[in-house]
């Protein structure tokens, strides 16, 4: 009987030796896996700071000779080496400020009848063509506006414009068909499939119990909608930031339209300048080293605007999630 015990008390001892083992083998493993994808996602923040020091660093002869001039100068003369971005960042921020108030509207009507109206069968067809548009490169995009759509701003549009709203300053002016109105038109197009996609899955990530106790009471469907869509407010607005933060980015078809002049206009017809387009004509025309230091410098301020529009247009769709998760 003895024998017996001393024998399954060593038979335990020996499992739970070797259990032990193998626990703190995979404690190992976690551990180094844990640390591994830390340190994955630490290169990524480490490049984002990377690109951004080595920016500063090649505009660094710009900045000592401009200094915050450089953002209020409006005066880009390579000849005289005299530089300012105000027009390239004027540039930028009406023709993203003017494709944002096309599509915002445009894309948030997809996302309503996509999420709220559609019927089930024609739901992801719809939503796959609509999604399709984010994957045409750019330079169709820039094509499709040289061939197609300059023409019929020069022949059709403006020329109305002018002739019932000349009054007004924004449709002043000989009817290029290349400028503002072009470029605007084409980053509305390009950034409708980001706002209506993110806009589309805030509305539906709101709780079904929302819209059944609206029913309940007697709300329409319309009265529904303007429920969902208050209590997407910030959904929404971070799908808008997005499509800011991909309207300021976008190079070469905006380059390829706008028609490419250092110019601070209200007219919607006159060419101007973005601050991509100006880096995409001139960079490699950059026959200086002051030239091309504000060049970098350009591109320095482009890369700060993109991040503060990103990360704020993050925070507004994580707080939507965080919100709704909370109440689910």
């Amino acid at each position: 009987m003895l024998e017996q015990i001393k024998l399954k008390n060593k038979i335990f001892f020996t499992l739970n030796k070797v259990f032990s083992r193998s626990i703190a083998s995979a404690n190992t493993g976690d551990f180094i896996y844990k640390k591994l994808t830390q340190f994955f996602a630490f290169l990524v923040f480490l490049l984002v700071l990377v690109m951004g020091y080595e920016m500063y660093v090649g505009s660094k002869l710009s900045i000592d000779k401009f200094g915050w001039n450089f953002l209020v100068n409006s005066t880009w003369d390579p000849v005289k080496e005299i530089f300012g971005a105000l027009p390239a960042i004027y540039g930028t921020l009406i023709s993203s400020f003017l494709a944002l108030l096309i599509s915002v509207p445009l894309g948030l009507g997809v996302a309503i009848f996509l999420s709220e109206l559609s019927p089930n069968w024609l739901e992801k067809p719809l939503s796959f063509l609509t999604e399709l548009l984010a994957g045409i490169p750019s330079v169709v995009y820039g094509l499709w506006g040289i061939f197609v759509l300059v023409p019929l701003l020069r022949n059709v549009v403006e020329p109305f414009l002018f002739k019932h709203f000349g009054n007004l300053p924004f449709f002043q002016g000989a009817p290029y068909g290349f400028g503002m109105m072009a470029a605007a038109i084409i980053l509305s197009i390009m950034v409708l499939p980001i706002i209506s996609s993110i806009s589309r899955d805030v509305l539906k990530s709101v709780p079904n119990s929302q819209r059944e106790a609206a029913l309940a009471l007697g709300a329409t469907k319309w009265e529904v909608i303007k429920i969902v869509l208050a209590n997407s407010r910030s959904g929404i607005l971070g799908a808008s930031m997005l499509g800011l933060g991909r309207a300021i980015g976008e190079t070469m078809a905006v380059t390829m339209v706008i028609g490419n002049r250092a110019l601070i206009s209200p007219s919607l017809f006159d060419p101007a300048y973005t601050m991509a387009s100006v880096l995409a004509n001139e960079f490699t025309e950059a026959s200086s080293d002051l030239y091309l230091s504000s060049l970098i410098e350009l591109a320095l301020i482009l890369f700060a605007i993109t991040i503060i529009i990103n990360v704020a247009a993050r925070i507004f769709v994580w707080s939507f999630e965080k919100r709704w998760s909370s109440v689910g």
